[in-house]
């Protein structure tokens, strides 16, 4: 359990509930040591630690996390053991309500008898329902593929059974609920993720913005940071990429024959929060190159004042607002339509006040009262009561 944007959420979830009723337990697939010792990992000013936080036993063997993708076919087993330990845990001290957050498996939790499971799915698992060229790409990905081959349509049967367990589901886009219906047969309420935009916000008036492009997320296949890197070159554009992940090597190599040609590009791997914020605010573009469920990327850049340069797909079409806060290209494997939409995008001009009233549809505070309205509106009257302070 690291702290990328699903865990932002789980980290608003779990403020919203601790100001409606007590936290019982946290059940996750898989956490590290840090997860162990508190969550929220948001640490200053971050809510009480969740304790305790149960994972399956299988995920507890020596590398389980750093596995965790080719543990797949072993899922349903994790979340059968999760929904047992669940209903014993009931049994002792009853629960008013369950919420996961879930995009994988974790939405499969069975609730006990008569508790109401919400869901906030930010996908359908991505390699069973819609990306598996993009996740069997690199280093393994024959291996990975041949399993999917194997396992897939088997899981893909548990996953669409098993779904029903959620009494709601809570979709992160237009694009997700989609797919819920596509891949589940069921409908679904939007609720777009929360964005930090009273951190992220525009520069000072005045400053002046570079002509650099930005890339910002995790090195993995399916995020198209190798789409930047070919833009760059084709168009010898100055590229700053920050992340880490499994395609770091791969795409420093490809980064060199694209200094080759005359691109400046640099890595600088995983940023510290103020970092990102002035990156955000100084760069000229964001390269958004990937089908996103949301991405709160694009929304954190917009905050700060930043257009994108988007892929016509996913998410974005929720978040960017075309010719306001950014541009969007349509053709998936194009650098050239990438390097062609960036290009526009810093001939826009000022759009500091457009990106950021854009970005201000998706703040805490939105998402923080509309959450805490669905907790309630499922709850018994007995618990609704107390929940209100009455």
């Amino acid at each position: 359990m690291g702290y990328r944007g699903g865990e932002a959420v789980l980290d608003r979830i779990c403020r919203v509930a601790q100001h409606l009723g007590d936290i019982s337990t946290l059940y996750t697939m898989f956490a590290d040591a840090n997860a162990r010792a508190s969550f929220p990992l948001d640490p200053p000013g971050g809510v009480r630690a969740i304790d305790p936080i149960t994972t399956p036993a299988l995920s507890h063997l020596p590398g389980a996390r750093a596995l965790r993708r080719w543990m797949l076919p072993a899922y349903p087993a994790l979340v059968a053991q999760l929904s047992r330990r669940l209903a014993a845990d009931h049994a002792k001290a009853p629960i008013d309500l369950l919420v996961s957050t879930s995009s994988a498996a974790i939405k499969n939790l069975r609730p006990p008898r008569g508790v109401t499971h919400i869901c906030y799915c930010h996908s359908p698992a991505r390699y069973l329902w819609g990306q598996h060229a993009a996740y069997t790409l690199g280093a393994g990905g024959r291996l990975r593929s041949a399993g999917l081959n194997l396992f897939g349509e088997r899981l893909r049967t548990w996953d669409r059974a098993s779904t029903a367990s959620a009494h709601v589901l809570l979709a992160n886009s237009t694009h997700v609920q989609s797919m819920i219906r596509r891949c589940y047969g069921r409908e679904s309420t939007v609720l777009h993720p929360p964005v930090d935009t009273a951190f992220f916000t525009p520069p000072p008036a005045g400053r002046p913005r570079s002509s650099r492009w930005l890339s910002v997320g995790a090195l993995e296949p399916y995020k198209r940071v190798d789409l930047a890197i070919h833009a760059a070159g084709l168009v010898k554009a100055a590229l700053t990429i920050v992340g880490t992940g499994s395609q770091q090597r791969s795409l420093e190599a490809l980064a060199g024959h694209a200094r080759a040609r005359g691109a400046t590009i640099e890595f600088l791997g995983r940023a510290a929060p103020a970092t990102l914020r002035e990156l955000y605010q100084t760069a000229g573009v964001l390269l958004f190159p990937q089908e996103e469920d949301f991405g709160i990327v694009a929304v954190e850049a917009q905050a700060c004042g930043m257009p994108v340069a988007a892929l016509d797909a996913g998410g974005a079409r929720d978040t960017v607002i075309a010719g306001q806060t950014g541009v969007f290209f349509t053709a998936p494997d194009d650098a050239a339509a990438l390097a062609r939409a960036a290009h526009d995008c810093l001939s826009m001009g000022d759009v500091n006040a457009a990106c950021r009233a854009s970005a201000e549809r998706f703040a805490v505070e939105r998402f923080d009262r509309r959450f805490a309205e669905m907790i309630v509106s499922y709850l018994s009257p007995k618990v609704q009561a107390q929940a209100r302070g009455g």
